[in-house]
């Protein structure tokens, strides 16, 4: 096969890889409150108690989360300071049962003899088919809060669909939908 007939196929397979892949990302949403100076804010901590940790103690996924969570607020510049600091970062996650219905229309033939025609004929029938597919859609939203107006100044929100996977696999998921919100977050510790 020459090169010249190769590429269009080659340009189709990446684009279908391409299209998977996103299909299979979260969807991300982030929102700053328009009045907020960033530029004042250097140093974070995790708010007490974490929306994901109501119950009163930590888990192994809310252990994850503030890893990636202050990962990503160090890389910024942000240092972590739990004696005053000037944002507190709150995390919460939550899953929900959903179902999905979708109905496509479908044509089937049968087969008549026709004593008219002297012939068979066919004949469609239409029908619905209906799918149905339950599944379970996370949303994991980090908020940030200045500590001293104790007022939201941004917000940062991934949703997407969950499943069973392995502990390993469960922190990838998890640390890439925190890269993927922050990749919303555009400010730096002290930035003007």
């Amino acid at each position: 096969m020459s090169l010249k007939l190769a590429s269009p196929w080659l340009l189709l397979s990446c684009s279908l890889l391409l299209l998977a892949a996103c299909s299979s990302a979260p969807r991300i949403s982030a929102e700053a409150d328009p009045t907020a100076d960033f530029s004042r804010y250097r140093s974070f901590a995790f708010y007490n108690p974490l929306a994901v940790e109501q119950q009163g103690y930590s888990t192994m996924t809310s252990n994850r989360l503030r890893i990636a969570v202050r990962t990503q607020m160090e890389a910024r510049g942000y240092s972590y300071s739990e004696g005053n600091p000037d944002l507190w970062v709150n995390i919460n996650a939550y899953l929900q049962e959903k179902t999905s219905v979708s109905t496509m229309p479908e044509v089937d033939y049968d087969w008549y003899y026709s004593y008219r025609a002297r012939a068979y004929v066919s004949v469609p029938h239409w029908r619905d088919r209906t799918t149905v597919r339950r599944y379970t859609e996370g949303t994991l939203n980090v908020d940030i809060v200045d500590a001293r107006e104790r007022r939201l100044v941004w917000e940062g929100v991934a949703v997407g669909t969950v499943g069973r996977m392995d502990p390993q696999r469960r922190d990838e998921k998890i640390d890439q939908a925190v890269s993927g919100i922050f990749a919303r977050y555009p400010y730096r510790a002290g930035a003007r």
